[in-house]
């Protein structure tokens, strides 16, 4: 008869262990749940993953209503950033922005200091306009083909006021036509600078460029420098008193 191996405590315990130790392991990560559960646990992730959709699009449209001009920007990593519009805050407006130019008007004036930007026909911050104005003409106020030679667009929002009060004076000394835009930071991005900027100056003519230059863009900017002046005069017309 077959003598029976002694049976080892520690041994036993060991095994016990590493098999519980399985079995859970199975429980959390799965190992061995049925193909149902395995299906039934996808479904429920497709089905979440549909769900945040419709509420990102939902939520961007309600942005889109309420902020006209946001977007949303999909990064490398796959997260979602939304680029809100904000609004230029009108409270905080210089109290002698006459004339001030609407948001269409705002919009046209904007673009031309891209086009003068382009064009090299653009000085920026006070000290080179107010230099430029103290050397134009008082006497001519406009060049000869009866258009102003510069047209000065200062932001409605610059604190203090005393940085941009007196060019107004200036210009209306010099004949020189002027407008007020809602926002330093969006004059300064049209200007193509980082900075906020409080007033800029469009010239007729390119800056250090001869007159008669012939080159193939100045008919174009010419055409939009008519516009700008069409606008700066009709806002003239509507200032308040």
């Amino acid at each position: 008869m077959a003598k029976e191996k002694p049976t080892n405590p520690e041994k036993e315990a060991k095994k016990l262990a590493k098999a519980e130790k399985k079995a859970k392991r199975s429980e959390t990560d799965g190992v061995h749940k049925p193909k149902s559960v395995k299906k039934d646990k996808k479904e429920k992730k497709t089905a979440a993953a549909a769900s945040d959709r419709e509420v990102t699009t939902m939520l961007l449209n309600t942005l889109v209503e309420t902020k006209p001009g946001s977007v949303a920007i999909k990064e490398e990593d796959g997260d979602v950033k939304v680029k809100v519009k904000l609004e230029p805050l009108l409270g905080a407006l210089v109290p002698f922005a006459n004339p001030l130019a609407d948001e269409k008007a705002g919009k046209k004036v904007l673009k031309s200091v891209k086009k003068a930007t382009k064009n090299k026909s653009l000085k920026r911050g006070v000290k080179e306009v107010v230099k430029s104005l103290r050397k134009s003409s008082t006497a001519a106020a406009t060049a000869g083909d009866g258009e102003p030679p510069a047209i000065v667009i200062l932001a409605a929002d610059i604190s203090p006021m005393d940085v941009i009060s007196h060019i107004p004076v200036l210009c209306e000394d010099h004949g020189v036509p002027y407008i007020y835009v809602t926002s330093r930071v969006e004059l300064g991005a049209a200007a193509s600078t980082n900075r906020p900027t409080s007033v800029v100056m469009i010239t007729q003519e390119a800056v250090g460029k001869k007159k008669g230059g012939g080159e193939a863009g100045d008919e174009d900017f010419k055409e939009v420098y008519r516009d700008l002046v069409k606008v700066v005069s009709k806002a003239s017309k509507d200032v308040r008193i």
